[in-house]
């Protein structure tokens, strides 16, 4: 039996109308009937509340093979969109998008999709993709990220208050994964680590070192800014990475610009 019909006959047996099974999972009854006619499958998160409501196991409701059916299609999508996520976010939207219409409210979907959502420009939507992500997922990374995309929706709408307390949910930690991976084990596998860590937190740097030589620009120290730039341009050299051309680009730019005024 599909999916859809399984649904379908199990609704009915407990004499729900599709509003209200909708209303119990606090989504659309359209989703419902999607599901009903094969149109699209339910978010994996719901099911095991779907399997409650009905008093069945998972297993009943959804074959295995057809569960990592989904994952595979979905990851597929994620990895096309995430192609096109730097070099055009309005393709990758797209994708996203469309993937949204089979997998409505898949989590790891809005995800991606607040990385291509303009939240400078159009902070309201997305707010309406963090906000309730942050508050319904189970998955740390992802209510993470969706309360860092929140903070910088509200600080755009010079919402500051609000902008402040999404940050005050998000824990100030001193290591990672990888930092104590790095420190526990041997081989290959610590090597790995140190140098995905060494990576990560030279990007972080820069971005640190940036901020700062834009705020002693902004309070006139232009010496200090130079300096901090000048600063950033040799860790640059040093470290020989194109992945942060980017960084160089800006960091010469702005050498040149805060030399002019000596």
């Amino acid at each position: 039996m599909q999916f859809g019909n399984k649904i379908r006959t199990l609704r009915k047996e407990k004499g729900l109308s599709q509003e209200a099974l909708a209303n119990q999972l606090h989504i659309s009854f359209q989703a419902i009937s999607k599901w009903e006619n094969d149109l699209s499958l339910p978010d994996i998160t719901l099911l095991p509340h779907i399997a409650t409501i009905f008093g069945v196991s998972i297993d009943a409701l959804f074959e295995q093979n057809e569960i990592e059916s989904e994952k595979i299609k979905i990851n597929e999508i994620i990895r096309h969109a995430f192609s096109y996520r730097e070099s055009d976010p309005l393709i990758s939207r797209k994708i996203l998008l469309e993937g949204l219409n089979h997998y409505p409210a898949n989590q790891d979907l809005l995800n991606n999709l607040l990385y291509v959502t303009d939240y400078t420009n159009y902070p309201d939507e997305t707010i309406s993709i963090a906000l309730p992500l942050a508050e319904k997922t189970n998955d740390l990374a992802i209510k993470l990220d969706a309360l860092r995309f929140l903070a910088y929706a509200y600080k755009a709408k010079g919402d500051l208050i609000h902008a402040e307390k999404a940050l005050e949910q998000i824990p100030e930690l001193y290591f990672t994964r990888l930092t104590e991976e790095a420190y526990l084990f041997d081989g290959k596998k610590k090597l790995c680590a140190a140098e995905k860590q060494k990576w990560i937190s030279f990007d972080h740097l820069l971005q640190m070192m940036q901020i700062r030589a834009e705020y002693m620009l902004s309070n006139g120290n232009t010496k200090e800014a130079l300096a901090e730039t000048e600063r950033a341009l040799n860790l640059l050299a040093i470290m020989k990475n194109q992945s942060f051309d980017t960084y160089a680009a800006f960091f010469q730019k702005q050498f040149q610009k805060l030399s002019e005024k000596f």
